[in-house]
């Protein structure tokens, strides 16, 4: 609708135009308004021709605006297909009348509707038609008056209208739609490669558009449709070769315009030639006979055949002929392409050389014209061979390059060009440029686009070759390369011929531009090309130019500055040497950018045809080692970067990143060889070691720098090598012998540096053949069953190992070398190390080898073996066979018994250690029933070792062992266990002291760790062939040796005399040292017999065993040294206290270490030495630790041994000690021990009866008396209501474990502690060093004993301790009175606690015993306060702090006999009551006592300690309230108290109006004076409780009313009152003030106050 809208809006503008001047146009417009509303679409109006009439009408009064009005009408009714065909003969008419107007809208509007005609259905089918309307078009186009925007549009609009014209020719004749062509000269890519892929691309797209066309042979006929087509294409060549158009009726036309029109006829409609003969025939005799016209033309005419842009249509013509129908046109075709190369030699115009060069350069980037072209002409043998000749031209012109004058200026402008491309810019001069400057740039030109050319045929048989091999005619260069017969696949034929023709000339034409060229894209572009070829060459097997393009390639990878200038294009043999590889390597090396990207492209090509290089490498391999010394050479830089700047500034920068990608691409190589084929990887190692070789001659000669750099290429070869055998493990059987073999004969040349070299790549290749994948498997499958392929896999890999490890004994058996011997066991070493798990079948061999190491004189060899065999032991044992087991230890114990290296020989004894526990724990993995029955014998041991482990043990045990330890049975078990024991007895007498001693301890190590998995049979074995001779032995060895002192080891000389190494005193002789192997002989034994004693007395005969180690145990303390002694002692000891606890312990064998101890203390002062002290003291302890260990053995009979034993101890040491505790005042070591052991000998429960004995016996060492008479001992056995203490002189018998025979406690009778037989040693011990040291622990032993024991020994404790505390008068500087002052106290102190706990009398103590107590006790007070406390006694030495200490001692003895023990409910009596408080109160009277003169004389601690009395009498007098403590023995001491208080009180008051009255005028002493105060505050103070108000001397009625007044009862105060009156008139204030309350309270307490208020 919207069309017919705009159609109705035209008319009406028609219709206003012309209704002036032109009525019936105006008419008929509106009406087909009119008539036009009644239609609905644009084909209705196809019916209604009046409609287009009226537009027709309009066009014909020929004015501008109605002829632009029907115009543009009529182009949209064409446009919309309003407009029937009949109606063209009318529109052309009026349209060719238009074209002659003068106006320039109506011509465009003219050309535009001829446009629209062509495109629509009104296409012109008749050649009138047709030639009319392209007549329109020419004649506008020609017209000389036509402005130039009209001759343009009528150019375009002829253009377009052939092109449709040919569509529809195409369309109707059915030949295929797409076009062929661009249409124009195919444009250029970035780069040359580019160029032949899209031209490669699109010959793919052509030819299977071609095939799939539906016709498939030329036709004759053609339709009408054809017939217009063909006129239309004669006509044009008519006006192209310049003459008349008879059936477009033009005279004339440019013949550039029309030579175009052919060109692009000729471009895009190539199967309307190929398929219509009338076509190709005109193609083939006027086309090209107007082209060969043109090109034959004389090129100096002028005018338009002239001008360059003609003979670019003429060549780009000819380029489309040769491009599209040279199969066709082949006799065309060549004499165009002669015409061409012709062309390239003569001296045309640059320009025109430039034009040719183009087509010649598009021919040989396009791969399908290029490949037509030299199948058609230089694989016919009559045609000329035309491509050859191509190439040469176009070499011609490179080679031209190095004659020109500005050759510098065209390199550089060509690699600004190629650099252009690459960037995607076209190049262009300045506008301002130069002549020269042109002439430079066009002769670049030429030449690059030679270059290209050349470089577009090697892309090109690069690109053919591939296909080759993708159709299947050619192999690979990845797959195995096999030699193959003669190649017939037509592409592959037509690849060779191409090579075989053009490579010499390529390769010399490429070589020339890369030697001159430095810019990077060219140099890229060019290396592009040659690695293309050479891969090229490769796969099509072309060896010459394979090696020649080889060897031209690494002539641009190093540059040596010396040999730049010596550089030669002369090609050379792969063979032959290069002489700028050989150049000084301290002259530096400078890679440029081209070095480095040739050496890119070089790795390019050794990993695209490493399978085809053959023989070859060895120049790829050259290059490569003479790159690798670059690389790591100081002189060595990049092109950027200066070669003065440090090697350090180098690494950090930028361009250093160039060395580290050609290394990397170095590594690459070589790692790629997995991919390679077994036959090229053998190549490739054949080259290595040929350049190797060449190498290794040539250092044999000389030294300097050529000798450095040859050997850097042996290392490079070496290098290369592992790395090949690295990357090719899983194949490594045929490449192991080249590889080895080569590094052997290395190994064994002159040169250290080489053998070194050799030794380190044997170590590298051995290691990493061990550590592959396939051995990893068969570490994993040994279990696997043994099938057929299992067992091929067995052999191939026997076969590999000894062949890997057989290189090892070659090196150390055939070499003289130290340092290649060492080598090798370095390499052994390493092998072990790192793949030991994953070897099988060289174990034999490698232990071989190691045992035949032990026997070198050379301490470096034996130290490398000897690490192999620890490897071996500790890591690699799991591994190992086990019937190589007993050869492991074999050679482990020849490396303990060498005598190279001290070190050696101990780690090898502490690797048989590591053998035993292998051993024990990989039995476990034996046969079943031999585990079974091993299982049983482990269990039986636990069980009778501490009877706790069973079954979770044997889970334990077997849970530690994994799948790869070796079964092994019972009996290889025993067998190697056996061996290592023997070893160690061997080792164990060596001369050395470190040697046997380690061997002793392992022995024992051994025995301890794994003696519960030993059967009985193999312990019985152990003990009485191994241990006990051992011990023989050692005693034997110590007993012989010589006792003469050694010398260290001589260190220098210093002032003309030798310096030796010192060496302790207690190992300067060699009976010496062997005493110590004594201490661990013993150590160990009682390390067996702590762990497994109880399992060893169920052997036969242990108890013999026993009684010699007694014996031993006895001759060592008694005879043998100090440290013998003590071990000994130990053995015993640990022994012992490690199974009484347990009751693992029988009698028999406790009395038997009773009976050696007692031995020891008996004998001892039969013996002498400084090791006697120490001896005891652990006899004592053993003694102390054994009693608290086997309590539970322990009868009264063995108590009292032990007792009498402790005794006979303190006694010898008193009675030799005595000098040095007077001199020392110091208690000798064992009488220190003794104090320590005695807290330990306390009575177990059953023993309670033997407290008294033991308390007695420790009584006889304090101060006093004699011990009591036996009258008071029966007394106190009376009163004691304990149980009878049973007789001590009683023999028990036991049986011994065997029932062999019998042993008793003791035949002889031991002496009661108490007995007579030696009191005169025991008592009155002159000394009291001891005794200070002992009360203590009296002390301490008194308040552990039980109840019963305690009270009848008490009196006597107490005894002892009042004598020790009487000692404060003789020796008031001594510890022992104030010690037993403490230890009284604590006594008391705990009985009263004790008794006041148990609220009442103990009902197992009797009153008498307990009267005995308190008489004691209150004897101590009395004596000790009165006579020793308060006193001033004589002394020099006692500084203030003791002064003070004593004070403060003496008010703690106060205070507990007032406040613990008074003020508690104790049981003493009333007169024990009434001496303890008189005991106070005399203390309390000293002050008050003494007359005036003597009271100032009288010390102030005298009068403090008086005071203190005084309170505490007030203290047990007073009430403080509390009912809660109050009981009847605090009663009854109150009582007591008041009325010494009242007495005392009365005294001191009146004494002091005596003392006031004489002493006159004169002061008092300020202590009189001080107590009288004290009183005074005292009787404020003091409260007394109404049953010590009882007894006050009051009146009875003043007693029944002071008993109704207040609780705070003062009675005490009446009894006192005369005295406060009298003191009324003292002279002193502060005591009349005191008065004065007093006075006050005693009228309170007789209710006087309340009488005096109620008045």
């Amino acid at each position: 609708m919207a069309f017919m809208a705009v159609l109705e809006s035209d008319l009406r503008a028609l219709s206003f135009e012309a209704r002036r001047r032109y009525p019936a146009v105006k008419d008929a417009a509106e009406h087909a308004v009119l008539k036009l509303r009644t239609l609905s679409s644009p084909s209705e109006i196809l019916h209604h021709e009046d409609i287009v009439r009226i537009f027709l009408m309009a066009c014909e009064v020929k004015t501008v605006k109605l002829s632009v009005i029907g115009l543009s009408c009529l182009q949209k009714l064409i446009s919309h297909d309003a407009v029937a065909p009949s109606v063209l003969n009318d529109i052309l008419p009026t349209l060719k009348e238009h074209a002659e107007m003068a106006d320039e809208t109506v011509q465009l509007k003219t050309l535009q509707t001829i446009l629209i005609i062509f495109q629509s259905r009104l296409h012109p089918e008749s050649e009138e038609n047709m030639a009319q309307a392209l007549g329109i078009c020419l004649r506008l186009l020609e017209n000389n008056k036509s402005s130039d925007s009209v001759r343009n549009t009528a150019a375009a609009t002829f253009r377009q209208a052939v092109a449709l014209v040919f569509d529809h020719v195409v369309h109707t004749e059915s030949l295929p739609v797409d076009k062929f062509g661009s249409g124009t000269y195919t444009s250029r890519t970035s780069s040359v490669t580019g160029d032949v892929n899209r031209s490669l691309n699109n010959s793919e797209s052509l030819e299977h558009n071609f095939a799939s066309g539906t016709p498939s042979l030329m036709r004759e006929t053609t339709t009408s449709t054809g017939k217009l087509g063909l006129r239309l294409l004669e006509d044009l060549t008519a006006l192209a070769a310049g003459g008349s158009a008879c059936w477009l009726r033009v005279n004339s036309l440019q013949r550039t315009f029309a030579l175009d029109i052919l060109e692009f006829i000729l471009s895009n409609y190539v199967a309307m030639f190929k398929m219509l003969v009338s076509y190709e025939q005109v193609l083939r005799h006027q086309i090209c006979s107007l082209l060969m016209t043109s090109l034959r033309t004389n090129y100096e005419l002028e005018g338009e055949v002239g001008e360059p842009y003609f003979r670019r249509l003429v060549l780009r013509s000819v380029a489309h002929i040769i491009r599209h129908y040279s199969s066709s046109l082949i006799t065309e075709c060549e004499v165009f392409l002669s015409m061409l190369i012709k062309m390239a030699f003569l001296d045309l115009p640059l320009w025109h050389r430039i034009l040719v060069l183009e087509i010649l350069r598009g021919f040989c980037v396009e791969a399908r014209t290029l490949r037509i072209l030299f199948q058609n002409f230089d694989m016919h043998p009559k045609n000329t061979n035309v491509v050859e000749g191509m190439i040469k031209a176009l070499a011609r012109v490179v080679s031209s390059l190095q004659f020109l004058e500005t050759s510098e200026e065209s390199l550089a402008a060509v690699a600004g060009m190629f650099s252009s491309k690459a960037k995607g810019i076209e190049w262009s001069l300045d506008n301002d440029a130069s002549n020269a400057a042109v002439l430079v740039a066009s002769e670049a030109h030429a030449i690059c686009l030679a270059t290209e050319g050349l470089l577009g045929v090697v892309f090109t048989v690069a690109s053919l070759t591939d296909e080759a091999v993708d159709v299947g005619e050619l192999e690979s260069p990845r797959c195995d390369y096999i030699t193959s017969a003669k190649c017939t696949g037509k592409t592959a034929v037509l690849c060779i011929s191409m090579v075989d023709s053009l490579w010499l000339t390529i390769l010399d034409a490429l070589s020339l531009i890369l030697a001159r060229s430095q810019g990077e894209a060219i140099v890229l572009e060019i290396l592009k090309g040659y690695q293309a070829f050479t891969q090229a060459c490769g796969v099509l097997h072309a060896v010459e130019p394979l090696n020649s393009f080889l060897a031209s390639l690494c002539k641009f990878t190093i540059s040596f500055p010396n040999e730049v200038e010596r550089r030669s294009g002369v090609l050379q043999s792969p063979g032959s040497k290069r002489p700028d590889l050989i150049a000084d390597q301290r002259e530096s090396i400078v890679l440029t950018q081209k070095n480095v990207q040739a050496l890119r492209t070089l790795f390019n090509v050794a990993h695209r045809l490493h399978n085809v290089l053959g023989p070859s490498w060895v120049l790829v391999l050259e290059t490569l080692s003479a790159l690798d010394r670059a690389i790591h050479s100081p002189h060595a830089t990049t092109q950027e970067v200066s070669t003065s700047v440090p090697r350090l500034t180098r690494e950090s920068s930028g361009q250093y990143s160039d060395f580290s990608i050609l290394s990397s691409l170095n590594s690459q190589l070589f790692e790629s060889s997995a991919l390679m084929h077994i036959s090229a990887v053998k190549s490739l190692l054949s080259a290595l070691c040929q350049l190797s070789h060449q190498c290794m001659l040539d250092t044999s000669s000389g030294f300097g720098p050529a000798t450095s750099q040859k050997i850097g290429s042996i290392s490079f070869s070496v290098e290369r090598m592992i790395s090949i055998l690295v990357n090719n493990l899983h194949r490594v059987e045929p490449l192991w012998d080249q590889v080895v073999g080569h590094f052997l004969e290395l190994a064994d040349n002159s040169n250290q540096h080489l053998r070194n070299m050799a030794l380190d790549a044997l170590d590298k290749s051995i290691c990493a053949v061990l550590g592959s994948e396939q051995f990893e498997y068969h570490a994993m499958s040994k279990s696997d069953d043994n099938t057929q392929e299992v067992g091929s896999k067995e052999r191939e890999l026997r076969l590999l190992e000894s062949a890997v490890i057989s290189p090892l004994r070659v090196l150390y058996s055939s070499s003289q070398s130290i340092d290649v011997r060492a080598g090798s066991l370095k390499i052994l070493l390493h092998v072990l190390e790192r793949c030991g798990e994953k070897l099988r079948y060289s174990w034999p061999n490698i232990l071989e080898l190691l045992r035949s190491v032990a026997d070198a004189s050379e301490k470096d060899l034996v130290t490398l073996g000897f690490q192999s065999l620890r490897v071996i032991m500790n890591d690699g044992l799991s591994t190992i066979p086990a019937e190589c087991l007993d050869v492991c230890i074999d050679v482990t114990g020849a490396y303990g018994a060498q005598k190279t290296e001290l070190n050696i020989s101990l780690t090898a004894i502490g690797l048989l250690w590591t053998t035993t526990d292998f051993i024990v724990k990989g039995s476990v993995h034996g046969s079943a029933e031999e585990k079974e029955k091993g299982v049983v014998e482990v269990n039986s041991v636990s069980n009778k070792m501490d009877g706790l482990k069973g079954e979770e043990q044997r889970d334990d045990t077997s849970n530690e062992m994994n799948g790869k330890s070796p079964s092994i049975n019972g009996v290889d078990r025993d067998k190697l266990m056996i061996s290592v024991f023997s070893l160690l007895q061997k080792l164990g007498a060596d001369e050395r002291p470190e040697v046997r001693n380690s061997s002793i301890r392992t022995l024992f190590q051994i025995l301890g760790g794994h003696g519960q998995k030993l059967s009985k049979s193999m312990w019985e074995d152990c003990l009485w062939n191994y241990v006990f001779p051992a011990l023989d032995s050692a005693s034997h060895m110590a007993a012989t040796s010589s006792k003469d002192e050694w010398q260290g080891k001589e260190l220098g000389v210093r002032g003309g005399k030798a310096v030796h190494m010192l060496i302790h005193h207690s190992r300067n002789t060699a009976q010496k040292q062997w005493d110590e192997t004594i201490v661990l002989v013993l150590g160990g034994i009682a390390r067996l017999l702590r762990s497994f004693f109880p399992f060893l007395r169920t052997l036969d005969n242990f108890w013999s065993g026993w009684e010699s180690l007694l014996l031993f145990i006895k001759d060592s303390i008694f005879n043998g040294s100090k440290e013998v002694s003590l071990a000994a002692i130990n053995c015993l000891q640990t022994t012992v206290l490690a199974h009484c606890s347990k009751g693992n312990l029988p009698m028999p064998y406790l009395v038997s270490v009773l009976d050696v101890y007692e031995a020891v203390l008996q004998n001892s002062p039969s013996y002498s030495g400084v090791a006697t002290n120490k001896v005891k003291q652990e006899v004592l302890h053993g003694l102390g630790e054994l009693y608290v260990q086997a309590q539970r053995m322990f009868d009264d009979a063995m108590y009292t041994r032990l007792l009498a034993l402790i005794g006979l101890a303190i006694k010898q040491t008193v009675t030799t000690s005595n000098n040095c505790e007077a001199e020392f005042g110091q208690v000798p070591h064992v009488l220190r021990t003794v104090l320590e052991v005695l807290p330990m000998l306390c009575p177990a429960e059953h023993l309670s009866s033997m407290w008294l004995i033991f308390l007695r016996e420790l009584l006889q060492y304090l101060p006093g008396p004699d011990s009591p008479s036996e009258s008071e001992e029966e007394e106190a056995g009376q009163a004691s209501t304990s149980d009878h203490i049973p007789d001590v002189h009683v023999k028990f018998k036991y049986e011994t474990p065997n029932g062999t025979a019998t042993a008793s406690v003791r035949k002889a009778e031991v002496p009661s502690p108490s007995s007579s037989s030696a009191p005169g040693a025991t008592v009155n011990v002159p000394s009291y060093v001891f005794a200070e040291k002992l009360m203590p622990v009296l002390v301490d032993l008194m308040l552990q004993a039980p109840a019963v024991e305690k009270h009848i020994i008490f009196p006597e404790v107490i005894q002892s301790l009042g004598r020790s505390m009487t000692t404060r008068r003789d020796n008031p500087d001594g510890a022992l009175w104030r010690i037993a002052v403490e230890g009284f106290n604590r006594i008391l102190v705990d009985d009263v606690s004790k008794l006041a706990a148990d609220s009442g009398l103990d009902l197992k103590t009797s009153k008498p015993a307990r009267l005995r107590i308190w008489k004691e006790v209150a004897d101590i007070y009395e004596i000790f306060l009165v006579g020793y406390c308060g006193r001033a006694l004589p002394s020099n030495s006692l500084s203030a702090v003791t002064l003070k200490g004593d004070e403060s001692l003496e008010m703690t003895l106060l205070n507990v006999l007032g406040e613990k023990i008074l003020k508690s409910p104790i049981d003493a009596p009333i007169e024990i009551l009434q001496r303890l408080v008189s005991t106070l109160d005399r203390c309390a009277s000293r002050t008050c006592s003494l007359p005036i003169e003597t009271v100032e004389l009288m010390p102030s601690h005298c009068s403090r300690f008086s005071l203190t009395c005084l309170h505490t009498l007030f203290s047990l007098s007073s009430f403080d309230g509390e009912s809660s403590d109050w009981n009847l023995a605090r009663s009854e001491v109150s009582k007591i108290a008041i009325m010494v208080l009242m007495t005392r009180c009365d005294y001191i008051l009146k004494r002091f109006l005596v003392d006031e009255k004489d002493i006159g005028d004169r002061p008092l002493p300020a202590a009189r004076l001080e107590e009288v105060i004290f009183v005074l505050k005292e009787l404020n103070r003091l409260v007394i409780h109404s049953d010590t108000a009882s007894v006050l001397p009051l009146h009875p009625h003043l007693k029944t009313g002071l008993a109704e007044g207040n609780p705070d009862k003062r009675p005490h105060l009446l009894v006192l009152f005369p005295s406060f009156c009298e003191l009324i008139v003292t002279r002193e204030t502060r005591v009349r003030e005191l008065v004065q309350v007093l006075l006050k309270l005693i009228a309170k307490e007789l209710t006087l106050d309340k009488c005096i208020s109620g008045c």
